[in-house]
């Protein structure tokens, strides 16, 4: 395994990250291919013994139950506090970014995780409703406090990027370190914007969604797994666009078949060739931790590069939080 630095900070994390959307009880309204909590003592055990040892969580994954499968995960397993990166967010809650609702919802987190402090704390959209100042300045408090090591944003506009970082800037408060941003070969909307943002900041990019929920593992469109036939979110971000990504699908098989790796292994190299620091991957088996790692040592060429990305479409923004 490789290991990078988020940001300008002293963390340092493995190029692959574990995706905590997939642990957690099934719940009415919820994911319903998400893991039990054996399951997810197993695949973060395997993780570890790969050398991953960064983890991302919500606190409204599975109801709070994915905090609380992994920090109980982590405790059976004895693996060292400080041996491990744990990643939470908050947005998806009541009160969205206002004060009340981020001092209310980091204990609730670090509660569920077992652990006083956790090394990063991402706000999962922008908030609309709060003033920017009111949540980047308590969530500097927290750094402060020792509750957050590092601070980390996720899908929303450049433009509401590049604000956060000036009021941080400008107050003296605690920037962010880590963009944690919808970007694949399936959907690239944030180079225009977002990302060369995280570039001129030194904000390590941790992607979310790198294998497009499962569409650039396989031929085909449809799976036929509980998540490609029960995912309604998966399937608007994606369905719109299924003739022209069919194309983009059959060339990442191609070069996948040139390199005698899984297609997952060649939509990840990309991410690393595009400057990805660590993407991150919801697995629901053993052997998908596996491919993961070894995509870290494969390096694809510019002509590779080049072939899966030339018939890519602009098209229209999602996962973002819209103004009211």
């Amino acid at each position: 395994m490789k290991y990078t630095k988020l940001g300008k900070t002293d963390i340092e994390v493995s190029r692959i990250c574990v995706g905590g959307m997939s642990f957690g009880r099934i719940i009415e309204g919820g994911h319903q291919w998400t893991l039990d909590e054996d399951a997810t003592r197993d695949m973060i055990a395997h993780a570890f013994d790969l050398g991953v040892n960064f983890i991302d969580t919500a606190n409204q994954y599975a109801g709070g139950s994915s905090e609380e499968f992994i920090g109980r995960a982590l405790k059976k397993l004895g693996i060292p506090r400080e041996k491990v990166v744990l990643a939470s967010k908050v947005y998806f809650n009541e009160g969205h970014l206002a004060r009340s609702a981020i001092r209310r919802e980091i204990e609730g987190s670090l509660q569920r995780l077992q652990t006083d402090y956790l090394d990063l704390y991402q706000i999962h959209r922008f908030d609309y409703d709060t003033p920017m100042e009111e949540f980047m300045e308590t969530l500097h408090e927290l750094v402060q406090e020792g509750k957050v090591r590092a601070l980390g944003a996720s899908a929303m506009y450049g433009y509401q990027f590049h604000n956060l970082q000036i009021i941080a800037e400008k107050n003296g408060w605690t920037q962010f370190s880590t963009m944690q941003n919808h970007y694949n070969l399936l959907y690239r909307e944030d180079e225009r914007e977002l990302i060369p943002v995280c570039e001129q900041y030194h904000v390590s990019r941790i992607p979310y969604s790198p294998l497009a929920g499962g569409h650039l593992t396989h031929t085909g469109w449809h799976s036929g797994s509980k998540r490609s036939d029960t995912d309604t979110i998966l399937q608007h971000k994606y369905d719109d666009y299924m003739k022209e990504d069919l194309v983009i699908v059959d060339r990442v098989h191609d070069i996948a078949e040139k390199y005698g790796v899984s297609m997952s292994e060649i939509a990840l190299a990309w991410q690393f060739a595009r400057g990805a620091a660590a993407p991150i991957v919801g697995a629901t088996k053993i052997p998908h931790f596996d491919q993961a790692v070894r995509s870290v040592d494969l390096q694809l060429s510019e002509e590779d590069v080049r072939y899966l990305e030339e018939t890519y479409t602009p098209r229209e923004l999602v996962g973002l939080v819209r103004h009211p």
